[in-house]
């Protein structure tokens, strides 16, 4: 395998799409300001729940749910209407002719995405440990672990769901239920521990709460090694389910 070509080619299409992005102003909007303004804005209402019998902080729970918000909209709701975009107009069709394998063009759109999201962490831990006070992560190889798995889910998710749009118009909607569900159902800003158990045993399943719950955890500490496992077993089942139907179901050429 050509490294040095294969980094190249990706560095081109990350630039290519770094440069679209920046031109929709709508896209941009979401991906720079949405994640830091829904903590800001969601923080006074986790402030009222009762979380020291869950030995949590709401600025823990904010900087933490902040993470999790980060991918749900920067890496997974602004990818699903970047594939189908770039799909309808050939850009895909036609970089399919050349060097670039399938698994480069979808990396390389994905790559500046990617990159805001992970300035955006950064931009959240910083702001957690100096506005915040909050403790630096406790577990710092279990808070990279939920950040190096949710990454790839949150595309491989974005690319298969992108497949049930037949239209830039109607990509926006597609990505809303899985966010939506994603915002209410994974604990980024209603720990699962102050739930139902049942309600908390059925919100466990979903995509995105292994993520959060190896990040929290990775920044809270006092996780046992069964729930790690757990984790991890939840998180690659949707990261090999979400890879399966692109491969199976992706769309390379446009809908008629």
């Amino acid at each position: 395998m050509n490294t040095a070509g294969m980094t190249a080619r990706l560095a081109a299409l990350g630039r290519a799409e770094a440069t679209l992005l920046w031109r929709n102003r709508s896209a941009a909007f979401t991906a720079l300001c949405m994640p830091l303004f829904m903590v800001w804005a969601l923080r006074p209402a986790i402030a009222h729940m009762h979380l020291g019998k869950v030995g949590m902080t709401a600025s823990a729970v904010s900087i933490t749910g902040g993470i999790g918000i980060t991918l749900v909209f920067v890496v997974y709701s602004g990818l699903v209407p970047a594939y189908v975009t770039r799909r309808e107009e050939l850009v895909l069709k036609r970089l399919r002719t050349g060097e670039p394998t399938d698994l480069e063009i979808l990396a390389g759109t994905a790559l500046p995405a990617v990159t805001v999201a992970l300035a955006q962490c950064v931009v959240m831990i910083a702001a957690g440990s100096a506005l915040l006070h909050v403790p630096a992560p406790r577990r710092p190889e279990l808070f990279l672990l939920g950040l190096v798995l949710g990454i790839p889910l949150m595309v491989a998710l974005a690319a298969a769901s992108s497949a049930l749009a037949r239209t830039t118009e109607v990509a926006q909607l597609t990505a809303m239920p899985l966010s939506f569900i994603s915002l209410f159902g994974s604990g980024l800003f209603t720990p699962l521990e102050v739930l139902p158990h049942t309600l908390a045993d059925v919100c466990r399943l979903l995509p995105l709460t292994p993520v959060v719950d190896l990040v929290r955890t990775g920044w809270l500490g006092g996780a046992d090694a069964a729930r790690v496992v757990r984790d991890l077993v939840t998180a690659f089942a949707w990261t090999g389910l979400a890879v399966f139907a692109v491969r199976r179901w992706f769309r390379w050429e446009p809908r008629r």
